[in-house]
């Protein structure tokens, strides 16, 4: 099942066929700990309709958290762009270590959605996106749902201080989630595949693939963390990790098309700019 945020309200994908749900509350729509079960029983009373509206980001007013290090490239990458200033040795510990690396991501009013530009900053010259499953969880902490997740990130100010993450990972336009929200009966297969495209100039300038079976946290665990001593009323996205990192030679360019595509969710597109002022 996949929910699709427009502008009258909610498509509904479920059995190849899609539905029309007039709420224009997506918050309450969506923050369900039975979120499945009860979508699928309201269909009977639904209409169902040709699709053919334009998308929006599949967000109310939930915050967008996100999860570092829990992949070994990830690791790895944080280790070789930090190793300058002598950081390095502290991804490595992060990674062995009980408690997760989590960070807060974006407002929803800052992130961009399927078709919208997604900013690198002009104070930076080493730019990637990452490709990262999202979870949905709702207030109770619970995972109902999932979508794609960009985390933009400026490695070269990451790199240069480890308490400069803020400021390479937050900022406007830093995050892109979409298409829809996915909502499966059961948790997503282990073996769920990402794979990220980026096309410079009509040419493909990178392309990889990986499993989420490579990740060294389960997602109840990241999701356990970030409940700790925290409150989420509309319920909350947390990107998950990435594995998918660039050679140290690559940094995006404006105008690049960023694709990323999660098999069982669809495919979420952006556009690379800088934030006019």
């Amino acid at each position: 099942m996949k929910l699709y945020k427009i502008a009258k309200g909610i498509i509904i994908e479920f059995n190849e066929k899609y539905y029309f749900k007039s709420s224009l509350d997506w918050d309450n729509f969506v923050n369900k700990d039975n979120l499945y079960q009860q979508i699928k029983a309201e269909i009977p009373q639904l209409n169902e309709i040709e699709f053919g509206e334009e998308i929006l980001t599949p967000i109310g007013t939930q915050e967008i958290w996100a999860s570092g290090v829990t992949y070994m490239r990830s690791r790895e990458a944080r280790m070789e762009e930090s190793k300058d200033s002598g950081a390095a040795v502290f991804y490595s510990h992060v990674y062995e270590a009980e408690r997760p690396e989590l960070f807060f991501k974006s407002s929803y009013f800052r992130a961009s959605g399927p078709d919208e530009p997604v900013y690198i900053r002009k104070d930076s010259q080493w730019n990637v996106p990452e490709p990262e499953l999202t979870l949905f969880a709702s207030t109770s902490g619970k995972i109902v749902g999932y979508t794609i997740g960009n985390d933009m990130s400026s490695r070269d100010i990451e790199g240069e201080n480890p308490l400069y993450l803020p400021q390479a990972k937050c900022y406007e336009r830093a995050a892109a989630i979409g298409p829809c929200l996915y909502v499966p009966e059961s948790p997503i297969a282990p073996d769920t595949t990402i794979t990220m495209t980026i096309i410079r100039k009509e040419k493909e300038v990178f392309q990889g693939q990986i499993s989420i079976n490579q990740m060294k946290r389960k997602h109840t665990e990241l999701i356990e963390f970030l409940f700790r001593e925290m409150h989420f009323p509309n319920g909350v996205y947390l990107m998950t990790g990435t594995c998918l990192v660039p050679d140290d030679t690559f940094s995006l360019q404006v105008d690049d098309q960023v694709k990323i595509k999660i098999p069982e969710i669809g495919e979420l597109t952006n556009t690379v700019a800088m934030m006019r002022k």
